[in-house]
């Protein structure tokens, strides 16, 4: 290998730090996926129920010619249901907790941005003891004085939520 390939411009190394995420809203908050899980964004659509599917699971969709399992992230995160709206969207993201990686969406109730984070600036979730599940959570970030929940997909939707969806 050449030294070359070795080197990083100016700008990589300004930012070899940092992800990209991809923010959006729910319930108020705004969360975030690193950009590079997302295979992309849609409207919301109905889908196909899956009987005997956990209630957060709404069903699947077919995506491209791919039937896809979609999350409701309200239901998942125990928070109130609110009916679809004009911005309501699916985020279709890659989870790679198995030796296989799958696609999922996830029902959101905005897209908010695309942010730049700083590694350094990523804080770890407060320790709220055992009551508060928050191992799907990769940390807290404060980007344009916002707080910005990062979300890790591997834990957030596991090889169980995802094999419920799909069978």
């Amino acid at each position: 290998m050449s030294t070359e390939a070795l080197q990083l411009s100016p700008a990589d190394m300004l930012h070899a730090d940092t992800n990209q995420y991809l923010t959006f809203m729910l319930n108020g908050e705004e969360y975030g996926v690193e950009i590079l899980r997302v295979q992309g964004i849609q409207g919301w659509d109905t889908v196909t129920p899956i009987p005997s599917s956990p209630s957060y699971v709404l069903g699947v969709m077919n995506l491209r010619g791919a039937i896809v399992p979609i999350i409701d992230l309200r239901k998942r995160f125990d928070m109130q249901s609110i009916d679809f709206g004009p911005t309501t969207v699916i985020i279709v993201v890659r989870v790679e907790n198995t030796d296989k990686g799958r696609t999922i969406g996830m029902v959101v109730d905005a897209v908010s941005e695309v942010y730049r984070v700083d590694d350094q600036t990523v804080q770890a979730m407060p320790d709220f003891g055992g009551n508060v599940r928050a191992d799907f959570i990769k940390g807290l970030s404060t980007v344009d004085d916002k707080m910005l929940i990062l979300l890790d997909i591997d834990k957030l939707l596991t090889i169980k939520d995802v094999a419920v969806a799909a069978a």
